[in-house]
């Protein structure tokens, strides 16, 4: 996550329970029957402000373009969920779903079954296992992500000392392969560092704040706490003031600035790190549009999607670009 100006605006509405329609456009993107294109976005879970702020870029995205957007998921991270509201949209027979997986192996079989009923098939966030899908919109790469967090931790640490990880879930795609690289880096660069827990906090914020605080009297020694799921870094800084150790005990994460100015502005949290989330929603509902018309084949090494212009891809994953690190210094810049 370089200095690349990566931002969020955390806006937008999560819909009720069913199957929602975005806002019409006056134009419309036909699909080879002449009707409307039927976009189906999922999110890990729809009360998760990281996916609302997706949501946003995936409304003006589908209004741009025409399209039917139809937004469900479940209200927390449920594997089976997943799967079940995947299994509805092909009985709806939508022309596209795109899928931010919680659980890789086990949406996979869902996916597959969509893509021999004729469905495009493209996932967002994190991925489903490659044959289940035709591409993956990666917000950015899982080494950028990981190294990025460590090289943060060891920086605020000093490069020594014991730290733990608060991740959403322990079969989390995603949040795994950022963790294969935060160990590779530590284990690289920081022989001084020791990772001594990673604690599932199920994407809740009041779960992380129980999860850290159990921690740090588990682990007295620990220097420096990494969240890695946005609800967990606000939960994580609140559990550390509580404690007192505000400053002693330094929080950085992945999450929207918004969600912890406070604890950024009081000294709690040291660093937010995290892409453009709007963006991500989106170039997912651009791109999905695309596949679904035949306008994005396998082969191909860019991606004109609109207000973004041009987006690079790389094998199977379109890349949306580099993170961004707010802290002290520069979070007053931005209002999101």
């Amino acid at each position: 996550m370089n200095r690349l100006l990566a931002f969020i605006v955390a806006a937008g509405l999560v819909f009720g329970a069913g199957c929602n329609k975005s806002t019409d456009s006056s134009s419309s993107a036909g699909s080879p029957g002449g009707k409307k294109l039927s976009i189906a976005l999922m999110p890990k879970s729809k009360g998760n402000a990281y996916f609302i702020s997706c949501k946003a870029g995936a409304d003006e995205a589908a209004k741009e373009l025409g399209v039917e957007l139809l937004f469900d998921g479940p209200t927390d991270p449920d594997p089976a969920k997943q799967n079940e509201i995947v299994d509805n949209w092909i009985a709806l027979g939508v022309d596209a779903i795109a899928v931010a997986c919680e659980n890789k192996e086990g949406i996979s079989t869902a996916l597959r079954k969509a893509r021999q009923k004729g469905i495009k098939v493209l996932t967002y966030d994190s991925d489903a296992t490659p044959d289940a899908r035709e591409f993956f919109v990666n917000q950015a790469t899982p080494e950028g992500i990981g190294y990025t967090l460590m090289d943060e931790a060891a920086r605020l640490t000093g490069e020594e000392g014991d730290f733990a990880v608060i991740t959403a879930s322990l079969t989390a795609a995603n949040m795994n392969e950022w963790r294969k690289y935060i160990e590779a880096r530590l284990a690289e660069k920081y022989p001084k560092m020791k990772l001594v827990t990673v604690r599932p906090c199920d994407d809740l914020k009041d779960k992380a704040q129980s999860e850290t605080t159990a921690l740090l009297s588990a682990y007295p020694n620990v220097k420096l706490v990494m969240a890695i799921c946005s609800p967990a870094v606000p939960g994580a800084a609140e559990a550390v003031k509580q404690a007192g150790k505000a400053g002693t005990v330094k929080v950085i994460g992945l999450g929207l600035p918004s969600e912890n100015r406070r604890y950024v502005k009081d000294g709690v949290t040291q660093s937010v790190i995290l892409w453009k989330t709007v963006d991500l929603g989106y170039l997912t509902v651009q791109a999905t549009t695309a596949l679904a018309k035949g306008e994005l084949k396998p082969g191909a090494t860019e991606f004109k999607a609109g207000r973004l212009g041009a987006m690079e891809i790389k094998g199977d994953n379109i890349l949306l670009g580099k993170p961004f690190i707010f802290n002290k210094e520069n979070i007053d810049q931005f209002d999101f």
